[in-house]
């Protein structure tokens, strides 16, 4: 257990609710609300995470790591519900978190897990 078990309680409590309370758009895409559950979301877990990875290095316990990858792939998909997209995730905090440290951007990264949007989409909306 680490002193971060609090925090992960309350996001993993949280992503589990946004998923519950979740009402798809009804006209697909809703980029700002994507944006809003990648930062409000994913990066408040991948920031847990780094936080605990870098300085006085802490050893996540099971319980910990499976409540921050729940929360993280529940905001994933509620994320690729924003773009119209159901689908499953299983993706590690570290992967995210290693491509979000070499990406400096978490739209960047997830974009590139999930391939929502598509990449020619998103770069046809530059």
């Amino acid at each position: 257990m680490t002193e971060h078990r609090d925090r992960i309680a309350d996001l993993a409590n949280r992503a589990q609710a946004d998923r519950k309370s979740f009402d798809p758009p009804e006209n697909p895409p809703d980029e700002e609300r994507a944006v809003s559950i990648l930062r409000s979301g994913v990066g408040d877990v991948v920031s847990v995470y780094v936080e605990g990875r870098t300085g006085e290095f802490v050893r996540f316990d099971e319980w910990e790591m499976t409540r921050l990858e729940q929360a993280l792939n529940d905001w994933l998909a509620l994320y690729a519900r924003c773009y119209g997209h159901e689908i499953e995730t299983e993706f590690t905090v570290r992967e995210v978190a290693e491509l979000v440290v070499k990406t400096h951007n978490i739209h960047d990264t997830v974009q590139l897990l999930t391939r929502i949007p598509s990449p020619e989409i998103r770069r046809a909306r530059r």
